[in-house]
C-alpha cells in the first residue's frame, strides 16, 4: 500500500505530485514554519523540485509508503504534509502552513492516517518534539500518541542541542512495547513524569523530572 487518498470531514490527503511544487516550496520555505523542521528553509523553486523527487516520488515507487499532501477539499491544494516512515522508528511527522495553524488539521489528518496504518497492519508509531515546541506534543496527545521519554540529541543539519520528547502509539495491542534506540543512544534521556501518569515497563522516574546519566557522565 503507498499512500492511498484518505477523506475527512475537511481534507483530503493524497500524494504529492509533479505540479504540487509551487505548494511545496510555500510551505517550506517559511522560516517560522520551519523553527523546528529537519531542514533548513527552501530558498528557490530548484530547491523545491529536489526535495519533491527526493522525498516524495522516491517514497512513491517503494512497494508501501505513507507520504502525503494535506489538501483542503475545496480546492485540493496542499497547505501541509503528513507521514508515517516505514523504517523500524514508524515516525509520524507533519508540517503545515502556518496560516492554518490552530484549526485542529493536523489532527484531523493525523487521525486519518493512524487508521490507515492500523488497517495496514504497522504495529506502532513514534514521534518526537523539540521541548520549546509544545503544541507539537500536543497535536501528538489529540491522535492518541502517549509520553514516553525526553533525551537530548546534537540535531542535523541544523547542529544544535535539542531536548527531545518521544511519544508512541502502539496499534497492535502491545502496551508494553517501548521503542528505545532514542533513550539506549543519548547519554542524557529522562523521564518528565509530569507529562506521564502511567509509566512504560523499564523507564526509570523520580521527581519532577530526573536526568538519567549513563557512564557516570
Amino acid at each position: 500500500m503507498n499512500t492511498p487518498t484518505l477523506i475527512t470531514e475537511r481534507l483530503i490527503l493524497r500524494k504529492f505530485t509533479e505540479n504540487d511544487v509551487g505548494a511545496l516550496y510555500q510551505i517550506l520555505s517559511d522560516e517560522e514554519v520551519n523553527t523546528f523542521l529537519p531542514w533548513f528553509p527552501l530558498k528557490s523553486m530548484e530547491q523545491a523540485r529536489s526535495f519533491y523527487e527526493e522525498r516524495y516520488a522516491a517514497k512513491y515507487a517503494q512497494p508501501q509508503a505513507y507520504a502525503y499532501a494535506i489538501c483542503l477539499q475545496k480546492d485540493n491544494e496542499p497547505i501541509g504534509y503528513i507521514n508515517v516512515d516505514m523504517e523500524v522508528h514508524h515516525d509520524f511527522g507533519y508540517g503545515l502552513r502556518k496560516e492554518f495553524w490552530h484549526q485542529g488539521i493536523v489532527t484531523e489528518a493525523g487521525k486519518a492516517l493512524i487508521a490507515q496504518v492500523k488497517q495496514d497492519g504497522l504495529p506502532y508509531i513514534t514521534a518526537t518534539h523539540d521541548r520549546n515546541n509544545p503544541r507539537s506534543g500536543g497535536v501528538m496527545r489529540n491522535v492518541g500518541m502517549h509520553y514516553q521519554y525526553s533525551y537530548e540529541e546534537q540535531w542535523q543539519p541544523k547542529n544544535k542541542l535539542v531536548t527531545f520528547r518521544m511519544y508512541q502509539l502502539n496499534l497492535d495491542g502491545n502496551e508494553e512495547r517501548v521503542y528505545k534506540k532514542y533513550w539506549d543512544t543519548s547519554a542524557v534521556h529522562f523521564v518528565e513524569t509530569d507529562l506521564k501518569s502511567t509509566l512504560s515497563p523499564g523507564m526509570k522516574t523520580g521527581g519532577q523530572q530526573r536526568r538519567i546519566w549513563e557512564n557516570e557522565r
